[in-house]
């Protein structure tokens, strides 16, 4: 199997930390970057993200196929009796009961046709279940569907791309508790909502909550890691909150889903593979 050798390093570049570290650089066609460390997109531009290393990727550290090609689907592993063991775990008076279905999300899986259907049947067996250990996390089983502390913060990050609207907080909401306004922007433009005006709408209705995570899930790279041998578990975990749990920070949280992790990959038969914790990883995006 190719790996996927993604090294997210935004969190350095916010820093400045790359500036002046490469002396020789590689400028690929119509990117003016280090194509050891940016994929030149197929629009020509610099990043690290699904757009730039994703389809149409011209240079640099390219997401690359994995070969295999498995038959299990997603509804083979997510049944209705496995849903239920991970919702009858939340009291009867959680929010997220009764919000949370099946049936929502598989319909907002018809977004994402990528999500668990590529590479090896033991591969996407370790996707679903890493997708499910991080939900599993996030909501406590499927019971909260708004960040529990998120009014501490409205997570507003205003640039020149992105804004926020005063009347209204970007906390986490949803499967993977999508944060920041910049994240319900982007999802919006995605999946036809005013993520800036009405991030409500991810607490509000149960399909586009999931399609949100889905969104987060492939477009921020978790897909795509968790495909990869050389990265594995760990690094999900680093891309969903590494700013948080990993590098010894909250490692009681990050166990919590590695554990999550390990009980979905035995229920499905497949070895967990390495990399599990994000203790001391070189990855640097966090959410």
């Amino acid at each position: 199997m190719h790996s996927f050798r993604m090294i997210f390093l935004e969190a350095l570049l916010i820093a400045g930390v790359l500036s002046g570290l490469f002396s020789s650089s590689v400028v690929a066609q119509n990117c003016k970057c280090d194509t050891n460390i940016y994929c030149c997109s197929q629009y020509g531009y610099c990043g690290n993200s699904y757009d730039y290393c994703g389809p149409g990727c011209q240079a640099g550290p390219c997401w690359v196929p994995c070969e295999g090609n498995g038959t299990l689907t997603v509804t083979d592993l997510v049944t209705q009796d496995f849903w239920d063991g991970i919702v009858s775990q939340a009291a009867d008076n959680c929010p997220g009961k009764g919000f949370y279905t099946r049936s929502a999300f598989l319909e907002a899986l018809s977004s994402y046709p990528e999500f668990g259907t590529k590479c090896t049947d033991d591969d996407r067996k370790r996707e679903i279940a890493a997708y499910f250990a991080h939900v599993t996390h996030e909501t406590g089983h499927f019971c909260y569907i708004e960040e529990r502390t998120g009014h501490q913060n409205n997570y507003c990050q205003v640039s020149e791309q992105y804004s926020c609207n005063p009347n209204k907080e970007y906390f986490g909401r949803g499967p993977l508790q999508l944060s920041w306004n910049y994240n319900y922007i982007d999802c919006g433009k995605a999946h036809n909502f005013d993520g800036l005006n009405d991030p409500d709408i991810v607490g509000r209705d149960p399909i586009i909550s999931f399609k949100s995570s889905l969104w987060f899930w492939v477009r921020k790279g978790v897909h795509y890691v968790i495909l990869d041998p050389d990265q594995g578990f760990g690094a999900t975990i680093k891309i969903i909150n590494g700013g948080y749990e990993c590098n010894g920070q909250n490692t009681d949280q990050m166990m919590a889903r590695v554990g999550y992790y390990k009980e979905y990959c035995a229920m499905f038969g497949v070895s967990p593979g390495n990399h599990l914790t994000c203790v001391t990883s070189n990855l640097a995006v966090s959410k």
